[in-house]
């Protein structure tokens, strides 16, 4: 019988570090907009933020590894997966994709209208993505998009509008993602041109796959640097930016064409450290 163990590691709950930051910052850049909420209800609003995170990603991946759960276990590295190694059942995750999204549309009701109106727009998204790798290379691009929309989708939950620094905060997230998701492809190359499944590295090949990561990455930090530019951050926000985009450029550093080996290091370790090292600066500088 599945423990919870089992499912936090089906949904690779760790990787919440990605997205979850930038929910925050675009919660605060709502707050900074919108300074008529108290306390109480700021404390209310963030909660019911947090659950649509949790939710939105959890049916994201639990879809995801519902779909993909032959290829994975074609895969010797996915093999040990929770579904090939039969630890957890199709049913039970697609079951917990249908509560999960459930819980994402529930909550957004009880945040305000735009946000309840937009969450079928983004389940269709993150459930979307598990599809994409069968028809088109630009899945990794989908995959950024889903998780771009955490800082839009936390800013519209305080305010009920767009405005345009929390859209960059997104499409930062886009770039970055989508980077990092084609560097970490990288490992299944041949066994997706094996299986005629669709990826950057398997469309382009790792030399201008790591090139191409790498001019998204650029994108993203220029969007670091618009964001501090157009709000007028102060030095801690830069701080963090800095430390951001070097760790960016630094996962660049550490792979090449001929080696790949810390692909790993570069895709999980690094880009975690780094958005939460960023939000981290940013929450400073929010506060001071």
């Amino acid at each position: 019988m599945a423990k919870a163990k089992d499912y936090f590691s089906l949904i690779k709950f760790g990787h919440t570090v990605f997205a979850l930051p930038f929910a925050i910052i675009g919660f605060c850049l709502g707050i900074r907009a919108n300074t008529d909420f108290s306390t109480t209800q700021t404390g209310w609003l963030f909660l019911k933020v947090l659950i649509c995170m949790i939710a939105a990603r959890t049916a994201a991946m639990a879809f995801n590894r519902y779909i993909d759960r032959e290829f994975d276990a074609l895969n010797p590295r996915t093999a040990v997966r929770e579904i090939p190694s039969k630890i957890i059942s199709p049913n039970q995750a697609l079951l917990l994709t249908i509560f999960s999204s459930s819980a994402l549309i529930i909550t957004t009701f009880f945040i305000n209208k735009i946000c309840f109106y937009l969450s079928p727009i983004a389940l269709l998204i993150t459930l979307g993505y598990s599809y994409t790798k069968r028809f088109t290379a630009l899945c990794h691009l989908i995959l950024g998009i889903g998780l771009g929309l955490a800082p839009v989708g936390a800013f519209l939950a305080v305010v009920g509008h767009f405005e345009i620094v929390p859209i960059l905060f997104g499409v930062l997230v886009i770039f970055w993602v989508s980077g990092f998701d084609m560097l970490y492809a990288l490992q299944d190359e041949e066994f997706d041109r094996e299986q005629k499944l669709f990826s950057i590295p398997v469309w382009l090949g790792r030399k201008n796959t790591l090139l191409l990561s790498l001019l998204f990455h650029f994108i993203s930090i220029a969007c670091v640097i618009s964001c501090g530019w157009l709000s007028n951050f102060g030095w801690w926000y830069w701080l963090g930016a800095a430390a951001f985009s070097s760790l960016l450029i630094y996962q660049h550093v550490i792979l090449s064409p001929k080696d790949i080996s810390r692909i790993n290091l570069a895709f999980a370790t690094l880009n975690g450290i780094s958005s939460i090292i960023f939000a981290t600066f940013f929450l400073i500088d929010f506060i001071f």
